[in-house]
């Protein structure tokens, strides 16, 4: 599966199949929540929030990319990441993009 950011792939002629998306909602954790907030006292980088972001980004590519091969897609096109909070300790991350098959 090609996924690229830009609504072209090189060499390809395309035609669109649908909207592709896949998500998931993270918590974070109690204990370490707890030792970040010091942290963020001091200065520097948050790491048990950007390793808990780096996976979020990955399982939702990965339900992107399962909806796209469910359509027999070729690639996903234009992709894109959002996040928002859902609650005081949980945040949602979406991958979307377009499923698209190569022209004969």
């Amino acid at each position: 599966m090609i996924i690229v950011n830009t609504d072209y792939i090189t060499g390809k002629e395309l035609e669109t199949v649908s909207i592709v998306k896949g998500s998931t909602v993270q918590s974070r954790h109690l204990g370490k929540d707890i030792f970040q907030a010091l942290k963020s006292m001091v200065g520097g980088e948050l790491s048990f929030y950007t390793e808990m972001m780096e996976s979020a980004r990955a399982i939702a590519t990965k339900r992107m990319i399962n909806e796209a091969y469910r359509l027999n897609a070729d690639a996903i096109v234009n992709v894109r990441y959002i996040s928002s909070s859902i609650m005081q300790n949980a945040a949602e991350v979406v991958a979307y993009g377009t499923a698209v098959r190569f022209k004969k």
